[in-house]
């Protein structure tokens, strides 16, 4: 499942940061709200993450002087903010629901058991720790290489192999899913 990010050309010597700025977060918005979705399971943490996050990366935009850098920037700014989310949520003894919402579907039954499957796993995702969780969006889902993901992180490479084999072995344990909807793990 491959995320598209569309391309956007940033002029590094512009000095038009706002319009350059404003470029980068309207192609790049919906990606990262995709990314803090996944990573904390709810819409509207995930805009509260996302608008935290691009509000930090409009305070450094002067200083990012490598435009290719932008989109890693604002992914790692994600990742800290989720992080940071957790963080105080943990500190503050709250807990998260054991079950999800029901969502609105087609009628036809082999949707409604796919549909049904995947919000199951997504619920077992949710519910692994933190650091496997990311490391499972990141690996799988934003189809990064361990050694991208070890550097988001700020971990080893081995530490991704490992927490993603954890997250991986959890999965499947308590998966009832299709085993065709998991990862085949580390190659």
């Amino acid at each position: 499942m491959a995320v598209s990010v569309p391309e956007v050309e940033l002029r590094v010597s512009s000095r038009d940061y706002d319009a350059d700025f404003s470029e980068w977060m309207t192609a790049r918005q919906a990606w990262l709200l995709r990314t803090a979705y996944l990573l904390c399971g709810d819409t509207h943490t995930a805009e509260d993450i996302v608008q935290t996050a691009l509000a930090k990366i409009y305070l450094a935009w002067p200083r990012i002087e490598i435009r290719g850098a932008v989109d890693a920037y604002a992914r790692r700014a994600v990742v800290n903010e989720t992080t940071s989310l957790w963080r105080r949520a943990w500190k503050r003894h709250e807990t998260t629901r054991d079950v999800l919402p029901e969502q609105a579907g087609p009628d036809h039954r082999d949707q409604t058991h796919q549909a049904a499957q995947h919000q199951a796993l997504w619920g077992l995702v949710n519910a692994l720790p933190t650091r496997q969780r990311a490391v499972v969006v990141l690996r799988y889902y934003e189809q990064l290489t361990e050694a991208e993901v070890a550097q988001i992180l700020g971990i080893s490479a081995g530490t991704v192999k490992s927490q993603c084999s954890r997250a991986l072995a959890t999965l499947r344990r308590h998966s009832d899913a299709d085993p065709d909807l998991l990862p085949r793990g580390e190659s």
